[in-house]
């Protein structure tokens, strides 16, 4: 899969430092994924939430959110948001 954008997961984790380890291992086992449908997502993240298009993913032992939505047939991620729950509980996570 294609990551847009990782510059957002870098300034969140810059901000975070204790989150940088887990979205890098997040990013770098999305990027070698072939998700062509959601149940794909989720059988490699059980834990992964789906909200309208969006998927959004616990980072850290549930500690970050991190949303994204996914273009399959172009296998492409794009990151919608990353943040703490504060930050996630006051969004419309399909509007992000």
């Amino acid at each position: 899969m294609r990551i847009i954008a990782k510059k957002t997961l870098r300034e969140f984790w810059l901000l975070n430092p204790d989150a940088e380890e887990p979205v890098l291992a997040w990013y770098r086992e999305v990027e070698k994924e072939d998700w062509a449908k959601p149940s794909q997502v989720k059988d490699k993240y059980r834990s992964a939430s789906f909200v309208g298009d969006r998927v959004v993913f616990n980072i850290k032992g549930n500690d970050y959110r991190l949303v994204v939505k996914i273009n399959y047939p172009y296998r492409v991620v794009y990151v919608r948001l990353v943040g703490t729950h504060k930050e996630y509980d006051e969004i419309d996570v399909e509007e992000v």
